[in-house]
């Protein structure tokens, strides 16, 4: 499955064109390397996410687009979320 697809199917962002503009400015890695909308994710990768205020880590658990429709199936597991200050930026 695409990284800008993962994110909204997720729930980790709220539009798929948010997620691409959030990779296209290197706010999202995959295993700690900057990617583009299109690169594709599996189980088992590392996702990290930097938002305004926080950069959130993420395993990814499942990549089933059908299963990621169900509201009991988690998409993946939180390994770290930490604060950042506004004048800082995550990266």
């Amino acid at each position: 499955m695409r990284i800008d697809k993962f994110l909204k199917a997720a729930h980790l962002v709220k539009r798929r064109t948010a997620a691409q503009e959030m990779i296209e400015v290197g706010a999202v890695r995959i295993d700690g390397r900057t990617c583009k909308p299109s690169a594709e994710v599996a189980e088992g990768r590392v996702i990290e996410i930097a938002y305004m205020a926080r950069v959130l880590k993420v395993r990814v658990l499942c990549v089933d687009e059908q299963l990621l429709k169900r509201p009991q199936t988690a998409a993946y597991e939180v390994m770290e979320e930490r604060q950042v200050p506004a004048n800082e930026r995550p990266w």
